[in-house]
């Protein structure tokens, strides 16, 4: 007998129970609130004196739902708690569950909201208030494809495609959790250097790097500006018309700064091309790099200037008016620990570990966001 499959768009409303169980016996849980990425975070209330008692519990499987600001955010703000331990969250969060017997599994429904056009259909219906918000019963009118086998929904079609976004989603955050301790062991072993290393003036180790596109060989495709996460980021300026000769040329391994540390929150805009490929940047920064690369690794030069005490230090030393300037002269200045080239580079190499696993964690996270509407078009499409 050949069965059946098709797709049924069912409500919202139709299969989930509202949850709404208090913090009645005043327990110390930590509070949490909701991001646009449809995480849950460490609230940024100021909980001095509030009464936690009317906060609701979130435990692992529950949902947390804010409709508050959805049309002015174009963001449907709604987390899958994935926590081993209880939680809590605001009351003005709408906490609900899956009913179990509906056949429906809570990571297909949250699937189906990890996806712009969920996002945009909920600033579509959002109300005209000035938060734009998506009331409650509205959210419940939204419906959602779910895959039926004989008239049940077809839970095996669903876990399929929950299985590969939860597999992408465990690569992303596995390589999340490598790549932060390593960045930290990296932090603490410059620290250590304080103390074992010789403290050296920079200005006998490095030398700027200024050659100029005069020729023009490299073109706009090569420009790149320089962030306070110390990145190198696609460049934010108007570029029409603009010549590149006078643009500064960054080599691979190059460093490169903006002076100017007044306007941008007390942080230094620097970067490491860490590419084989060269850069174009704006005049206005400075490009460098070690002397002799058998004194200082570049790479180990630039952790240094990742610490919060370097964008402290930078602050503190930059000279001004109205526009505040961490020159070249006191980029010399500033005193680095020096020890033997082998123990920076074995800082390095772990460097390069923890990066390698951030990049992971980054591609997994793009494929994330891609790959969701793809899964949801493939059930919609799949039946027969």
């Amino acid at each position: 007998m050949t069965q059946s499959k098709e797709i049924k768009w069912i409500k919202i409303g139709d299969f989930i129970v509202v949850s709404d169980e208090t913090n009645s016996r005043n327990l110390d849980l930590p509070v949490m609130g909701l991001n646009k990425d449809k995480q849950m975070m460490p609230t940024v209330a100021n909980l001095d004196g509030v009464n936690l008692s009317k906060y609701k519990i979130v435990d692992k499987g529950t949902f947390v739902f804010s409709g508050m600001q959805t049309g002015r955010d174009v963001c449907i703000r709604i987390v899958l708690a994935n926590n081993e331990k209880s939680v809590l969250v605001s009351p003005a969060y709408t906490t609900f569950l899956v009913n179990p017997i509906k056949k429906i599994l809570p990571e297909y429904l949250f699937l189906w909201f990890n996806r712009e056009e969920a996002d945009r259909y909920g600033w579509f219906i959002s109300d005209s208030s000035i938060r734009s918000n998506l009331d409650w019963p509205r959210f419940l009118n939204i419906q959602i494809p779910v895959p039926f086998k004989d008239d049940e929904p077809d839970v095996e079609r669903q876990k399929d495609v929950v299985n590969i976004w939860q597999g992408l989603r465990r690569l992303k955050e596995e390589n999340e959790a490598i790549a932060q301790p390593l960045l930290e062991l990296c932090q603490a072993k410059m620290d250590e250097l304080k103390q074992s290393a010789p403290m050296v003036e920079l200005g006998e180790y490095i030398e700027q790097h200024d050659v100029r596109n005069t020729d023009n060989n490299l073109k706009i495709e090569s420009v790149r500006g320089l962030a306070t996460s110390k990145e190198i980021i696609s460049t934010k300026a108007n570029m029409e018309g603009v010549s590149l000769t006078s643009y500064k040329i960054m080599r691979p391994l190059d460093i490169a700064y903006v002076a100017d540390t007044s306007r941008r929150g007390d942080k230094v805009s620097l970067a490491h091309n860490q590419s084989t490929d060269c850069y174009l940047l704006s005049s206005i920064s400075t490009v460098f790099t070690s002397s002799d690369f058998d004194e200082f690794d570049p790479t180990y030069l630039f952790l240094w200037f990742c610490r919060p005490e370097f964008d402290r230090y930078a602050r503190f030393n930059s000279w001004g008016s109205a526009r505040e300037t961490f020159s070249w002269t006191e980029m010399c200045r500033v005193k680095v620990p020096k020890p033997s080239i082998d123990v920076q580079r074995a800082i390095v190499d772990i460097y390069h570990c923890a990066r390698r696993a951030k990049d992971i964690a980054e591609e997994a996270n793009q494929q994330l966001k891609s790959i969701c509407p793809a899964l949801m078009q493939y059930i919609i499409h799949s039946a027969v």
